[in-house]
């Protein structure tokens, strides 16, 4: 029996709701997918920018009152639930896909990256044992090679699939620690993403070294100062794509000094990794095939929906100690006879085929489709540098090197800058990040919206000019 429309089904006590699975689970989840397509329209439409205004309080005031009872004595029904719930959401959001929402390595996901994703949610394989993912656990060994191979011309390159940079980077130290043990020192530049020293802090080694960056990116010089002082096994960590600025580590001679020392190398390539596809940018990352392990996020410049990291490595000996053996999802019997076995591949158990949007992706674009996006926000963040640079309103800090602008009013004091961000925040007019370079505080725009056109970055300026002078 059909349920009226927007009562949904298994409320009651009768038949149970619809599986999304199975041979039933696509006629279930049309007519649901029209629900969630019109509320995601119908909220942005009501937020009418790139985030809601009135701040923290007002936004959490409108949730409320739109959700209600969280836990209702009786259903809404699937319909009601998906439009309140959905419309909430994106009325709630700050989204990506608005070109005036620049303020993170959060990039707006590809609609054919978002659809494969659903069918991910809809089948939910878990690739912690082979039988509850044969095909998944297939794409994503496929995959993971492929994508290694683009970093390591090696005989049997191979990649970790992450949540993102944060795990990628847990995981490079704890295979450090275990080559090494936990006499183990990091060694940092003070521009390396804030999962390196709290890795460090996890995984109960001595805390990381930070060293002093004044330009932005690690000191060859000071390096080897570090390095001809420390005793031990030591890890540098350096960084191609930082996240306040952009920056990319000299990796050669960072690589170079390793060689000379005896220190492993690891490269947080998170934001810049992907570099590597594109003919124009590629010379950037040279040295990047050096590193011991490589830290690489999709969900930045490369356009998935979260979560999408890797963890490269030149030979996949180098993920052995991540082995790991339960009865109940690898049993020994079981590998040997040929099913594969999935334990070593993560540090957590049940997690979803992060692979198969990636792969959709790849599949869709190309090398030739990915690269021109990528081009296309390099040169994005190159226009509005020089939009900026000729404005008389606006200081510069420098050339971008990725997708990273940063800038500030000419006139503003640090609290005023900070002030007017906050300010674009809580009317919803513009979502900005800010850092710290050279002693003062800068407005930060990171670019990852291929569709944002010089009228937007136009009207960003204009906005920005006219809080200014408030």
């Amino acid at each position: 029996m059909t349920a009226p429309p927007g009562t949904g089904t298994g409320t009651g006590t009768g038949t149970p709701p619809p599986l999304a699975g199975g041979a039933t689970g696509p006629a279930a989840l049309r007519p649901l997918l029209d629900t969630v397509l019109d509320a995601l329209e119908t909220g942005t439409r009501d937020r009418g920018g790139p985030l809601p205004a009135g701040g923290p309080e007002a936004q959490a005031a409108r949730v409320r009152a739109a959700l209600g009872d969280v836990l209702p004595a009786h259903g809404t029904g699937d319909h009601e639930a998906l439009r309140t719930l959905v419309h909430t959401l994106a009325a709630g959001a700050a989204d990506p896909a608005d070109p005036l929402c620049a303020a993170h390595l959060h990039c707006p996901p590809l609609a054919v990256a978002a659809a494969a994703d659903l069918a991910a949610s809809a089948l939910n394989p878990s690739l912690d044992s082979w039988d509850q993912a044969p095909a998944a656990s297939a794409v994503e060994a496929l995959l993971t090679q492929a994508l290694a191979a683009e970093f390591y011309d090696t005989p049997h390159a191979d990649a970790l699939v992450t949540t993102g940079g944060t795990e990628a980077n847990q995981l490079a130290l704890l295979l450090a620690r275990e080559r090494h043990g936990p006499a183990l020192t990091v060694l940092h530049g003070a521009n390396a993403h804030h999962s390196i020293p709290r890795a460090a802090w996890l995984l109960g080694l001595r805390p990381a070294t930070e060293l002093p960056t004044p330009a932005g990116v690690l000191d060859p010089a000071r390096l080897a100062e570090e390095l001809a002082a420390t005793p031990g096994p030591t890890l540098v960590t350096a960084t191609a794509g930082t996240t306040d600025a952009g920056l990319i580590d000299p990796l050669h001679r960072i690589a170079d000094l390793c060689d000379r020392y005896g220190a492993d190398l690891h490269i947080d390539a998170a934001y810049g990794g992907l570099l590597a596809l594109t003919p124009r940018h590629r010379d950037k990352l040279a040295g990047l095939d050096r590193a011991r392990s490589l830290t690489i996020d999709l969900h930045k410049l490369g356009w998935q929906p979260v979560a999408a990291g890797l963890l490269a490595v030149p030979d996949r000996a180098l993920l052995a100690p991540l082995a790991h053996q339960a009865d109940y999802l690898n049993a020994t019997d079981d590998t040997e006879a040929g099913l594969p076995d999935l334990l070593g591949r993560s540090l957590r158990t049940t997690r979803r085929p992060d692979a198969l949007k990636i792969a959709t992706t790849l599949r869709s674009l190309g090398r030739d489709g990915l690269a021109r996006l990528i081009d296309r926000t390099c040169e994005l963040a190159h226009d509005l540098a020089g939009l900026l640079d000729a404005h008389p309103g606006f200081e510069l800090h420098s050339t971008p090197t990725i997708t990273t602008v940063l800038f500030r009013p000419t006139h503003a004091d640090d609290d005023q800058l900070a002030t007017l961000r906050r300010t674009l925040l809580h009317e919803g007019r513009a979502v900005l990040g800010r850092t710290r370079a050279d002693g003062r505080l800068w407005l930060k725009a990171t670019l990852l919206n291929p569709h944002t056109t010089a009228g937007d970055m136009n009207t960003l300026i204009a906005l920005l000019e006219g809080s200014t002078h408030r």
